[in-house]
């Protein structure tokens, strides 16, 4: 008998405790959440103070009796469950179960939080247990009730004003309008012209590029030259002049500070840019480095906890940090004090650190060996920042001078690093302006009054650009600056709006699906203070507040539910054509009636509003054409590839496709949104991946990529993972409301199934 239960949420981080333990620990895992409210209205009781029904995960039953069984035997029982909100609530139900199941008679309970899993940490955790917090549990007990009466409220008003199936959510209805008005200014953005004037001149071998700035004592502003015949006409102004001189030359140091070691948002943000990681992975390769690998001497946790919104970093980590940059870089880069980072959010957990190696010393090159590809990309990345974040400045001589040309000024910049410091070990991602990307020019050395030669006067055509569409980074990006969540939950916002189709996810930029539009504007037009980003905002700070002990919970909850519960009520009445219809300043070609936009069950279409008595309908964006020619919209750039005939867009029984125009004697076709591949072999043929496609009626599904040749097929997310009991090449994954998410084996006659911790 273990005198000592020690439960944590995975079971990869129990294998890495019982290392460091011993044999007088038990280590059990929880596989994540054990309870969760019970799924239907009523869970959590309005009118009782918010009194929650839980239940039991049914998938996590062996695992709860696990638990059970051990702490009846054990004398001590530690709750070492992820150092969060969401983990403190997860120990705070372990202790809930082991009370109703009367196993905690004469035991001593308490918990532990560590934030990386190295034998120091844990020791020094297990050696200063504390209770559990109380304010950390009712928080996300708060965010869980607030989640329940917004979807359990508002998600069946979707099904009856719009159509079954959809849903909403508190911070996933501001993700979606995000998107959705991206895309609307996208729409509406009216392209302008301008024009800028450049001077082409030369000093020896060296090319000096210059651009207009000043014209007769006047600056020259981004839209002043707005056509060409404006452009043309300066131009001639200045023809007449055949030598320019240097009128100016400045020359100053400009530093450079190194960025603040990751956080979570930071490091889903450049995971996104450097490595092309979707956040859901680097948040899954996060979590393996932080549970521990094996690196050859045992198993180590790589990094801290991964899951935070804090810059700073220990005293301890810092003395490392500035002793490997002496030893190991080079003394002349190290500052002579520590760099420290502030938080900028007031509600950063200043408990927490930010992500860091756990020790500097394991470098990248030394753990390759040990680790996956995307292991190492991700810990190569986190180790370099983490190391640059306690160096000296980058300095550059940045040179600005200004050539004199008739009335006109010139200008070009350059500059030149002459001490790289932290930029020889990392540079974080930022998109450059032409500015900047011009500044990263060698000038020839030039003195006032020198004469220079023309080579070419020319104006350059610009058009203004629209934003573009947001990519996973910058919406999390956005997410972040708008408070829409917490870094905990940016992960689970993106896979909810893929998953419900409220967004496509197309040359990995987000766009909203003609539902998602639909959706969204009925939440802005009638639940607008719910979808608001500072509302979302004040509710994820008075969750803070709550985790902090400022405020109550059920108090948050009822200033909540009464505006909430009466809004819900008036909008009962409203009529479902009113929802998913709108008027056009337009008459139907047919009868004369309005002409609406309204939402079929393959989009949105033009239709009149005299249906069913007139069937008048074409696609959008077509409104002169019939219904024939708006569906069969030429394809610009593009043949047949069988008959080089022209590819149209065509409508089909269930959703749109290209088509050739030389039909029916030439059959070809494709679809319309090109398969996404999920990098999993197919288990059948070992030749093709498997594909994510839609099936005719608009369901998810994974194909293989060589079809018809191969048609092997699953409804559930293809996991490149070999069945354990009867090695079929690959598992599945899914997630539902009662037994939470689980792997299983695809192959109907083995019965492999396990949950998934939710939060790796």
């Amino acid at each position: 008998m273990s005198s000592y239960l020690l439960i944590v949420e995975s079971p990869a981080k129990a294998k890495t405790l019982g290392k460091y333990l011993g044999s007088d620990f038990k280590i059990l895992a929880s596989y994540g959440h054990v309870r969760d409210l019970v799924p239907k209205s009523g869970a959590v009781d309005v009118d009782n103070n918010f009194a929650m029904k839980y239940q039991n995960i049914a998938s996590h039953a062996k695992y709860v009796k696990a638990i059970v069984d051990a702490a009846r035997q054990a004398e001590f029982i530690y709750l070492a469950t992820d150092p969060d909100r969401e983990g403190e609530a997860i120990a705070w139900h372990i202790a809930q179960i082991l009370q109703n199941q009367k196993a905690l008679k004469g035991k001593i309970v308490k918990r532990l939080a560590f934030h990386e899993i190295t034998k120091d940490a844990v020791l020094e955790a297990v050696a200063h247990p504390r209770d559990i917090l109380q304010p950390l549990v009712d928080a996300q007990q708060a965010r869980r009730a607030l989640d329940y009466l917004v979807g359990f409220n508002l998600s069946p008003l979707l099904w009856k004003k719009i159509r079954r199936g959809l849903s909403a959510g508190r911070v996933q209805s501001p993700a979606l309008r995000l998107i959705c008005e991206r895309e609307q200014a996208i729409r509406q953005f009216m392209s302008q012209e301008y024009w800028s004037i450049h001077l082409d001149s030369q000093k020896g071998k060296q090319k000096i590029v210059a651009k207009l700035i000043e014209m007769d004592n006047k600056k020259i502003a981004q839209f002043d030259i707005p056509d060409e015949t404006t452009k043309t006409h300066l131009i001639d102004q200045l023809y007449p002049h055949k030598e320019a001189f240097v009128k100016s030359v400045q020359k100053k140091k400009k530093t450079r500070n190194p960025a603040s070691p990751f956080t979570t948002s930071t490091l889903q943000q450049e995971a996104s840019h450097k490595l092309s990681m979707a956040t859901d992975k680097t948040m899954r390769v996060a979590q393996q480095l932080y549970e521990g690998v094996d690196i050859g001497q045992g198993i180590v946790g790589l990094i801290t906890y991964m899951r935070t919104d804090s810059v700073a970093l220990a005293k301890e980590a810092v003395t490392e940090l500035r002793r490997y940059i002496q030893e190991a870089i080079d003394i002349a880069y190290l500052p002579k004090r520590a760099v420290i980072f502030k938080n900028k959010s007031k509600n950063a957990q200043e408990a927490h650190e930010a992500i860091r190696p756990t020790s500097i010393y394991r470098t990248p090159d030394a753990m390759k060996p040990h680790l996956s590809q995307d292991q190492y990309k991700l810990y190569d990345m986190i180790w370099k920042r983490a190391v640059s974040c306690q160096m000296s400045p980058a300095i550059f001589d940045a040179t600005t001078v200004d050539i004199q040309l008739g009335p006109a000024i010139f200008r070009t910049t350059g500059q030149v690093l002459i001490f790289p410091s932290f930029l020889s070990i990392y540079q974080d991602t930022k998109e450059p302006t032409e500015e900047e990307d011009a500044d990263q020019v060698n000038l020839p050395a030039l003195q006032e009054k020198e004469k220079l030669p023309i080579d070419q006067l020319y104006g350059e055509q610009h058009f203004t650009q629209a934003l573009p569409r947001f990519n996973e980074a910058s919406l999390v990006k956005a997410l972040e600056e708008y408070g829409i969540g917490r870094p905990s939950t940016y992960v689970s916002i993106i896979l909810t709006l893929k998953r419900r189709e409220y967004v496509l996810f197309e040359k990995k930029r987000f766009s909203p699906t003609d539902t998602g539009e639909v959706v969204n504007k009925f939440l802005t037009e009638h639940f607008t203070q719910y979808v608001d980003y500072h509302f979302t905002a004040h509710m994820e700070d008075q969750l803070d507040d709550i985790a902090n002990g400022a405020c109550q919970w059920i108090a948050v909850l009822k200033d909540f539910w009464h505006q909430f519960s009466e809004t819900i009520t008036q909008k009962e009445n409203l009529k479902r054509a009113e929802v998913t219809s709108e008027m056009l300043d337009e008459a139907c070609p047919e009868c004369g009636k309005p002409i609406l936009i309204r939402l079929g069950r393959r989009g949105r279409f033009v239709g009149c509003s005299g249906y069913p008595s007139c069937r008048y309908t074409r696609s959008i964006g077509e409104p002169n054409s019939t219904e024939e020619e708006a569906v069969s919209l030429p394809v610009e750039g593009r043949a047949c590839p069988l008959c080089q005939g022209a590819l149209l867009v065509k409508n089909g029984p269930y959703s749109k496709f290209l088509g050739c125009a030389n039909y029916p004697a030439c059959k070809y076709s494709e679809p319309l949104e090109k398969p996404q591949d999920t990098g999993v072999t197919c288990p059948l043929c070992h030749q093709g991946h498997l594909m994510a496609k839609k099936s005719r009626y608009g369901k998810l599904f994974y194909g293989c990529g060589t079809y018809p040749t191969c048609q092997y097929a699953v409804w559930d997310t293809p996991i490149a993972e070999s069945c354990p009991l009867c090695a079929w090449p690959i598992l599945t994954s899914k997630s539902t409301k009662r037994s939470g998410t689980i792997k299983a084996c695809p192959q109907k006659e083995c019965h492999y199934k396990e949950p998934i911790d939710e939060k790796s």
